[in-house]
């Protein structure tokens, strides 16, 4: 996903780049998703869901609606975003959610200064927090416009970078309580995509769990329609509906004459609430 998105072998080499080893975390617990009287309620979806670089059109939607799939990703905004959104619109949300799509919100935010990729917008480690801020109005803004509204997930997309250079991981945490913290002052959930080799880890196995977010979405492709046997960490982490798994990359579906590329995931965890 780094330009976002890569081809299938240049994922596999910037997850293989960063340590492909999946190694259980420490048994920290993880934060699950934010509790308080004022939040409304979570909305939480279990079962199949796709993401894939374009909003597909609402007719591929309608076609597609055949109940294998019952979520679907979209990609929100951020300067790293790959993929023009023609049809991702505020009616487009409003059909597809009528048709009973649960609709997910990934934004493709700044990435860590050790990665090795080309994406336009970068933090340092002097930056880290403002950016991570900056990114996450804008991020809230984007999700508002198309009508999802608060109390709704935003699943910040984090693509693989080298968590064993220290300097680098820990701007990277910093960037992500900035914006997850700056997500939560503004009624929104904090969500996390990234790869289980790298940066879905850091968060995983972080020993401050201060401000990091309450929901983790792994990339592992393993073809394996599961959030829990596979889960790579601790199993007392991101418990009840706070995990998201990407087991399937790049693949082409043709379903009622509509052919799209997806990534294939196992969902139990937030999804938007459409206004």
């Amino acid at each position: 996903m780094s330009s976002h998105r890569l081809s299938k072998k240049g994922r596999y080499v910037a997850w293989a780049t960063a340590g492909a080893a999946v190694v259980a975390g420490g048994g920290i617990a993880a934060q699950t998703s934010m509790a308080a009287t004022a939040w409304p309620a979570q909305k939480t979806y279990t079962g199949r869901a796709f993401d894939t670089c374009t909003a597909p059109s609402l007719a591929a939607m309608k076609a597609w609606n055949t109940g294998f799939y019952g979520g679907v990703a979209v990609y929100i905004g951020g300067r790293n975003r790959g993929c023009a959104q023609p049809n991702l619109t505020k009616p487009w949300v409003k059909s597809v959610g009528s048709l009973g799509w649960k609709v997910i919100p990934l934004y493709v935010g700044a990435q860590p200064p050790c990665q090795k990729s080309a994406n336009p917008e970068r933090f340092t480690a002097s930056t880290a927090a403002s950016v991570g801020a900056r990114n996450a109005k804008d991020a809230v803004a984007k999700a508002s416009a198309l009508g999802m509204k608060a109390g709704s997930p935003i699943y910040l997309n984090m693509e693989s970078y080298d968590i064993t250079d220290k300097a680098c991981n820990d701007a990277t945490l910093a960037y992500v309580r900035s914006f997850t913290k700056t997500l939560r002052n503004a009624t929104y959930r904090g969500g996390l995509y990234g790869f289980s080799s790298s940066s879905a880890k850091a968060i995983a196995t972080a020993t401050n769990k201060t401000d990091l977010p309450g929901n983790l979405w792994y990339a592992l492709w393993d073809k394996k329609n599961t959030t829990t046997t596979d889960w790579p960490w601790n199993p007392s982490q991101y418990t009840n509906h706070s995990r998201a798994h990407q087991y399937m990359a790049n693949s082409e579906e043709k379903r009622g004459g509509h052919t799209i590329t997806v990534d294939r995931n196992a969902w139990d965890a937030p999804v938007a609430i459409i206004g």
